[in-house]
């Protein structure tokens, strides 16, 4: 009986199904090896005819697999073109870097990156990121003992009451929860934040609510009304900033909402008329963070351009130097809402004309003051639409406008960049849905609201309203700048001319300022890059000016006690502030990457859906 050397594929995955059934018959196993085995020679031949069937079956699979590699490898010519094109790409934009920043402020940038990527990694070692991380969640944990409401007197409602309650339970606790412990806006102890208009003001108000409750303005047919007043309102609006016989206006639920439409606004624009896919936004660094919100939403690169001191306005020249092909919107404050500072929107304006790109100006801050600050004798600054070069405006009215929270105004120079913001869907199969911002179901309640705020104020009510806001901010721009407690330790930050004085110290840690203020009472704003204070004057701290600028002179002069004392002990001068403020902006604002404070802030958030 004849000896056969019998050698097995490692497995039989592809061949055939009756050459495996053959395999299998022959107990012939898939594993790789070599073995001499006696068979017949009828088998013998059935062994020579798998084989054959084997090789026929590889032979085919090589050729297979060849094809494959020839199909999969590119054209050379095609190769080069996708590397061509690759290179181009990448090379424009270090072009379009190099213009815009210059050498210099590449290698910054460059050297921020790398310090940014390099101190992260530093963080999210081991041993360092259990100690930040445990640190992040004493100081969140302090945050909630300081948010959420604590003791036996406290109760949570986590579900629905088995049967609703009465009127009088209802209003008995709204009344509770309306007195709990809180900082004391109603006696202008706030900075900014509650924009009041007065009680009767707020008495009307809740009276147009009560009329409207019900409303929703996405159906102008069942409720005529609202849309007639919405449509009032936007014009209105129009008419204080002087745009032009086409221009045209929507209403958002505010600030925010205002800058992100304005901003999909520019980039569909530029999109629908010139092709910009990577479209960019230049953009003041003290200019609002709704700015950068559109940005992160709407796949928006930003650049963000110096306000240098002394003046803090945003750089021009910087700014000519970083607009190219895909600029789609340049931005000026009027003011911002760090330092009260107004950027030169009359040059901004020419640039966008010589470079034909939209200018937006955010007046958010400065909304129902900005317009009337001649009318009231203060001086004022071109910023509106007789700068042929601003194309959008937004303004908020529920700031010094005195509307109920919750109200905003978009305007445009012409109704084509309005339509720009629109989403209209024509297939569904509900019907055809068109939305003009954001929101579908709006509150028809607040734009009774506002309408019939700006009915009762008129003119003259935001003239005299102007004149006591900006005065009182005067003021204490005057106290620090002349008090001698104040004006040797503090110096105000440029030269602001609405309602924000912002002020820092090279005598004294600012922070250890904002925590002392805090103890007596009072909740200012707290800066930083540079670290600063500002106050956001209100009508409510109009009548509590000269208890605000005395208390800031009593714990300046604290402060400087604090500073002899340490020099007298040989601990050398300004101390580390050890607030909670200086907790934030401090320490962990000064860190090279900042996802320390994302953390905190994430936790804040969190904080706040905590029942």
């Amino acid at each position: 009986m004849p000896f056969f050397k019998i050698t097995l594929r490692r497995s039989a995955i592809g061949l055939p199904q009756k050459t495996r059934g053959v395999l299998a018959a022959l107990g012939l196993r898939k594993r790789m090896r070599t073995v001499f085995h006696p068979v017949s020679t009828e088998v013998a031949g059935q062994i020579m005819k798998v084989k054959e069937l084997v090789a026929v079956q590889e032979v085919g699979e090589a050729l297979t697999r060849q094809e494959m590699r020839k199909l999969r490898r590119p054209d050379p010519g095609i190769r080069n073109i996708i590397f061509f094109l690759f290179l181009l790409r990448w090379t424009k934009r270090a072009f379009l870097k190099l213009k815009g920043r210059g050498i210099i402020g590449t290698v910054i940038d460059t050297y921020v990156a790398a310090r940014h990527t390099l101190y992260g990694l530093f963080l999210r070692a081991p041993g360092v990121r259990t100690r930040v991380q445990k640190q992040v969640s004493e100081a969140i944990s302090k945050l909630e003992a300081k948010l959420i409401p604590q003791g036996p007197d406290v109760t949570r409602y986590l579900s629905l009451p088995k049967e609703g309650w009465s009127e009088e339970q209802v209003k008995a606790e709204l009344m509770k929860l309306g007195e709990m412990e809180h900082t004391r806006w109603e006696d202008g102890r706030v900075s900014g934040a509650v924009y009041h208009g007065g009680k009767d003001l707020t008495r009307l108000q809740t009276e147009a609510f009560g009329f409207f409750t019900v409303t929703n303005p996405i159906h102008p047919d069942v409720f005529p009304g609202v849309r007639k007043m919405e449509a009032e309102v936007v014009a209105m609006v129009l008419a204080m900033f002087n745009a032009p016989p086409e221009a045209a206006g929507v209403s958002t639920s505010g600030g925010t909402e205002s800058i992100l439409m304005a901003c999909l606004s520019a980039r569909q624009k530029a999109y629908v008329e010139r092709g910009v896919r990577e479209p960019e936004i230049i953009l003041p660094e003290t200019a609002h963070p709704a700015f950068r919100k559109a940005a992160s939403y709407f796949g928006i690169h930003i650049h963000l351009v110096a306000t240098p001191a002394p003046s803090y306005k945003v750089h021009i020249p910087s700014v000519s130097r970083l607009i190219n092909s895909n600029t789609i919107l340049l931005v000026g404050s009027a003011p911002n809402f760090p330092h009260g500072i107004i950027d030169d929107i009359a040059a901004l304006s020419r640039l966008a004309i010589r470079k034909n790109v939209p200018l937006h100006v955010d007046c958010c801050l400065g909304s129902f003051l900005m317009p009337f600050l001649e009318k009231a004798g203060f001086v004022a600054e071109m910023f509106d639409f007789r700068l042929r070069g601003v194309t959008s405006i937004s303004c908020d009215t529920h700031k010094y406008g005195f509307a109920p929270k919750g109200n905003s105004v978009l305007l445009y120079r012409t109704k084509q960049l309005r339509a720009y913001q629109y989403f209209i869907s024509p297939d569904w199969s509900g019907g055809v849905y068109a939305s003009p911002s954001i929101a579908g179901s709006r509150p028809g309640a607040l734009i009774a609201g506002c309408w019939a705020s700006l009915m009762s104020q008129g003119e003259a009510g935001y003239v005299s309203a102007c004149h006591q806001i900006v005065g009182t901010a005067k003021k204490i721009e005057f106290a620090i700048r002349k008090q001698p407690a104040l004006s040797s330790n503090l110096s105000i930050i440029g030269n602001p001319l609405v309602s924000v004085i912002a002020f820092t110290s090279s005598t004294i840690n600012v922070y250890d300022i904002a925590d002392a203020m805090i103890a007596k009472g009072w909740h200012l704003n707290a800066l930083q890059s540079p670290p600063a204070i500002h106050v956001a004057v209100t009508l409510p701290i109009v009548a509590a000016a000269d208890k605000l600028i005395g208390d800031l002179i009593e714990v300046v002069e604290a402060e400087m006690e604090k500073e002899r004392v340490r020099v007298v002990e040989g601990r050398g001068k300004k101390g580390v502030a050890l607030g909670e403020t200086a907790a934030l902006y401090g320490v962990a604002g000064s860190l090279p990457n900042k996802s320390v404070v994302v953390e905190l802030a994430g936790g804040f958030l969190d904080t706040l859906y905590k029942a």
